[in-house]
């Protein structure tokens, strides 16, 4: 039986990103997949492939809309949807060849199979033909991430009422999509879609979109949405899915109990995802997990059992790729003795449709409702030279700062590459910077990222200069 200081079950993001950290650190390190590529739902059918399908079809929709406004002239504008499936294939493929080289340059030995505890430091591989293997290892790292939940009536047969898997990989464009939850995985999807053709209606249980940011993010993305088509039905709770031949009917109750019904050709599930640790083995390694089904852990993202940790989407927390690489880094420093710090209040969430949107730190509603003073500033994309040039004038930046020492307390993004201007509210705010010092730096003319600069100008002293 093969020794290993640590092993790692899951190669997502943060698996793979831990089991590299673990070997740069000297330690001798296996990472288990069950499935035969690396990478994990992000890299496979979760953030890779759902970007190339998102950039794909936002040229169409530019080459649609607005090429002729830039003076390029287009005839038989057609989807070619079996090419821009094919395209993401082929990104996919890419990454998670990457993935397979990094384990290769940093000596991390793979198992491929279904990785589980026999005991706190045996774990055994079951290979697709059954073939069991077993190691030893003095660590693990648990970082299987999840999987998308779904409500109590509805079947997912995978061909009608599907998943954000399913959705990766249609054959054609839906004549309507019905999107249950407006969430994430839910817009950016159904933004695809709705670019490439379809109608999309949102049926969505509580009163606002993407529901855990800024309220202002959710109205103005759902007023730009709208004008894409989009039909949204808050405040409506779903009570069934049927689907008869080629039709689906999602059944609902609206606020006032009447009940409505949404017939399409698809139904796509997007309720969120809940942690997977089906048949890991947890309870003969005695590693207990919270009523959510999340694996408890301490500050060090220790499980119960000494030795054993966990990270990701199985742990508490924001299910984000990118949350999870920093804890996977984390444990393999706490392990290595070293001392290093995350700061979960500054992980930004990001949605990728289009404008993009972007958020760190707290919201107005949280800071309302912890009673502390705050003063606001902010600054339109239409103000924005760069926008302008770029058609791409809706959105806004939203500063949020300390009314007395005029720290940075939140920046909420909805503009044209806010995922990428975000770092540098992230960066300003791990140094605890003031709206004063960002309104103070000289930022590129012209570029996008000026908004975040006016809003801070607007934040500390009104003195926005642009509007």
């Amino acid at each position: 039986m093969e020794k290993f200081d640590v092993t790692v079950i899951g190669s997502g993001p943060g698996g793979y990103v831990a089991a590299i950290r673990c070997a740069q650190l000297g330690m001798k390190t296996a990472i288990i997949e069950r499935y035969p590529t690396l990478g994990g739902t992000c890299l496979n059918v979760g953030c890779i492939p759902s970007k190339a399908l998102l950039d794909s079809s936002e040229h169409f929709q530019n080459a649609r809309l607005h090429f002729k406004e830039h003076g390029i002239d287009l005839k038989d504008l057609k989807v070619n949807l079996g090419q821009m499936i094919s395209r993401k294939t082929k990104v996919v493929k890419e990454n998670c060849d990457g993935i397979s080289f990094l384990m290769k340059k940093n000596k991390i030995t793979v198992f491929t199979g279904h990785g589980s505890f026999l005991t706190k430091n045996t774990l055994e591989i079951t290979a697709a033909d059954g073939k069991k293997t077993q190691l030893e290892t003095a660590r693990t790292i648990i970082a299987t991430g999840s999987k998308p939940s779904t409500l109590p009536g509805i079947t997912i047969d995978k061909k009608r009422v599907i998943t954000s898997t399913e959705a990766l990989n249609l054959t054609e464009v839906p004549g309507h999509l019905v999107i249950i939850g407006a969430g994430v995985i839910g817009l950016e999807l159904g933004s695809v879609y709705a670019r490439l053709g379809a109608k999309v209606s949102v049926v969505e249980f509580t009163d606002s979109i993407i529901g855990t940011m800024d309220k202002s993010l959710g109205r103005e993305l759902q007023k730009v949405l709208k004008k894409e088509g989009f039909e949204f039905y808050l405040k409506h709770k779903v009570t069934g899915v049927t689907v008869k031949g080629k039709e689906v009917t999602v059944g609902a109750e609206n606020e006032k109990g009447e009940k409505v019904e949404f017939k399409g050709d698809y139904c796509l599930v997007a309720v969120g995802r809940k942690p997977y640790t089906d048949q890991l083995g947890l309870d003969k390694a005695g590693v207990k997990m919270d009523e959510r089904g999340r694996i408890e852990t301490d500050g060090q993202l220790q499980t119960n059992v000494a030795g054993i940790y966990a990270i990701g989407d199985v742990v508490k927390g924001a299910m984000l790729a990118h949350k999870a690489e920093e804890e996977g880094v984390f444990v393999a420093e706490v392990m290595a003795g070293q001392k290093p710090h995350i700061d979960y209040n500054l992980i930004p969430g990001v949605v990728y449709t289009w404008p993009e949107v972007a958020s760190v730190g707290l919201t107005e509603e949280q800071l309302k409702a912890q009673g502390r003073n705050f003063k606001t500033g902010s600054f339109p994309f239409k103000a924005s030279g760069r926008a302008r040039a770029s058609m791409d004038t809706d959105g806004f930046v939203k500063v949020l700062a300390d009314e007395k020492s005029d720290e940075i307390l939140g920046v909420h993004i909805i503009g044209p590459r806010a995922a990428d201007m975000i770092a540098e509210a992230v960066v300003a705010m791990e140094f605890r910077a003031s709206a004063e010092d960002i309104a103070r730096i000289s930022h590129a003319h012209p570029t996008y990222t000026e908004a975040i600069k006016e809003a801070c100008l607007d934040a500390s002293g009104k003195r926005a200069l642009h509007i």
